[in-house]
Parts: structure tokens; C-alpha cells; sequence
């Protein structure tokens, strides 16, 4: 046997959590979260103060998840999970493709755009 210290009494009795919240395009805020094993989505969430200056009809419109998987807030966490907090998409992704497409023009997208002077099409 040996006397090695046994593991800090924190990590027994609590999980680490990240909570992330963008509110706008290319910003995201992450909080790091200490909470007692058995914690909801919804407690760490309150816990993080993320939305703290969110109107409530913003807040009621977001969508919960863990690690890109859509659930619900009452879902019990596990150690090392990131719960993200999903925004309501303002342009279908397939139209905005459709108009960055449309706006960079053909020739400059696709599998083939960059090619080595005198190469055949395609290769």
C-alpha cells in the first residue's frame, strides 16, 4: 500500500462543467463551473450568469444542449460536459449558402478552383 494523498475532496463531490453562449456572430463567452453531482442543465445555466443582461423573451426562445446534442434543460450532467445554449438561426443555412455562392461567382468554389497552370480540367 502506499501512502499517496488521495484525490482533493473537490473533484469527489462536484463535476467540472464549461457553460458557452455566443450572442451574436463570432463572439462566444465560456464560464468554467464547479457543481454538485446530480446538477441539471438548468442549474448550471443559472450558475454561469450568462444571460444575466438577456431579455426573458430571448432567454425563452434558446435552445439547450451538451456537446452539439440538442436536450432538454432538466437533463442531469456528467463530468467534463459543455452545455451550449443555441440561438435561433436568423437566415436558413441553405439560403445563405445559396447567396454566397451566388455572390462569389462559380469559378473561384469547388473541388477544382485552384489549378496549376497548363493542368487538364479536373486533375
Amino acid at each position: 500500500m502506499s501512502n499517496a494523498p488521495s484525490k482533493s475532496t473537490v473533484s469527489e463531490s462536484s463535476l467540472a462543467v464549461a457553460v458557452c453562449y455566443s450572442a451574436s456572430a463570432r463572439q462566444c463567452a465560456e464560464v468554467r463551473l464547479q457543481l454538485p453531482h446530480g446538477s441539471r442543465l438548468v442549474d448550471a445555466i443559472r450558475e454561469s450568469g450568462l444571460l444575466a443582461g438577456v431579455p426573458d423573451a430571448q432567454v425563452d426562445a434558446l435552445q439547450t444542449g451538451v456537446w452539439g446534442r440538442k436536450l432538454p434543460v432538466d437533463h442531469v450532467l456528467r463530468e467534463g460536459d459543455r452545455v451550449e445554449l443555441y440561438r435561433v438561426l436568423k437566415v436558413d443555412p441553405k439560403v445563405a449558402r445559396r447567396e454566397r455562392f451566388s455572390q462569389q461567382g462559380a469559378r473561384t468554389t469547388g473541388l477544382f478552383s485552384k489549378r496549376r497552370a497548363g493542368a487538364k480540367s479536373g486533375y
